[in-house]
C-alpha cells in the first residue's frame, strides 16, 4: 500500500472514530512524524480528506477537521431522506427477497446482543453495513448507491454523538429490522415508511445529543 493510501486511511479512521476531534489542526510535520511518512504522502492525504468533506482549509491555521453543528446535521439529514427513502422504495421492486428475510431474521435479534461491550457493537454495525450494500446492489443505481456511500462518511461521524446510547442503538436495530422485512416482502410504501420512521427518530436523538454535549 502506497504511504499516501496508509496516511489516508489511518487520518480518516482517527476522524471518523472521533479521535481526531472538530477543529483539531492537522499539521503536516506533526502527523508525518506521527503516523512515520514523510510531508508528501500526508499531503496528499489531507487532500483527499478535504475533497471528501472532512477536513477544510483554514486560512494560516492550515487544514483542520470540519466542525459537526446542529445545521450540518439537518442539511445531512435532508440529503439522507432524499436518497434512503428512495432506495429503500426501489429494493423493495427489484431486490432480492431471501437476502433481506435473511437480514431481517438477525436484524431481529440484534436487540438482545446490544450491551455495552464494543465487539457486539461492532457486530451490530457490521450488520447494518451489510444491510447497506444489499440496498445498494438491490436499487441497480451506480449513482445512487455511490451518492449514498459518500454519505455515509460523514453519518459514520455524526453517529458517533450517540454511539453510546446502547437504548437508542437496540431501538435502531429494531427499525432496520423493520426496513429489511419491508423490502423482503417487497412492499415499496412500507418500506420507505420504515425508513421514513428510522430517520426521524434518528434525527432527533442525534441532535438531542449533539444539544446535551
Amino acid at each position: 500500500m502506497r504511504a499516501s493510501d496508509r496516511a489516508y486511511r489511518a487520518l480518516r479512521e482517527d476522524i471518523l472514530e472521533w479521535r481526531l476531534r472538530p477543529g483539531t489542526v492537522l499539521a503536516e510535520v506533526e502527523q508525518s512524524e506521527r503516523l512515520g511518512v514523510s510531508r508528501t504522502p500526508v499531503r496528499e492525504a489531507l487532500g483527499r480528506l478535504t475533497a471528501e468533506g472532512l477536513t477544510t482549509a483554514a486560512g494560516g491555521r492550515g487544514v483542520v477537521v470540519t466542525d459537526i453543528s446542529l445545521d450540518s446535521i439537518d442539511e445531512l439529514f435532508e440529503l439522507r431522506e432524499t436518497l434512503e427513502v428512495r432506495a429503500a422504495s426501489l429494493a423493495a421492486q427489484r431486490g432480492e427477497p431471501g437476502v433481506f428475510a435473511e437480514l431481517h431474521a438477525e436484524l431481529l435479534l440484534a436487540p438482545t446482543l446490544l450491551g455495552d461491550d464494543d465487539p457486539a457493537r461492532h457486530e451490530y454495525y457490521a450488520l447494518v453495513s451489510r444491510l447497506d450494500e444489499a440496498i445498494d446492489a438491490a436499487i441497480s443505481n451506480v449513482y445512487m448507491a455511490n451518492a449514498m456511500r459518500s454519505l455515509r462518511v460523514h453519518l459514520a461521524r455524526v453517529r458517533r454523538l450517540a454511539a453510546d446510547d446502547t437504548a437508542r442503538l437496540q431501538a435502531a436495530a429494531a427499525e432496520h429490522a423493520a426496513i429489511a422485512e419491508a423490502i423482503a416482502v417487497a412492499n415499496p410504501r412500507l418500506a420507505e415508511a420504515a425508513t421514513m420512521v428510522h430517520l426521524h427518530r434518528s434525527l432527533t436523538h442525534l441532535k438531542a445529543a449533539h444539544s446535551a454535549g
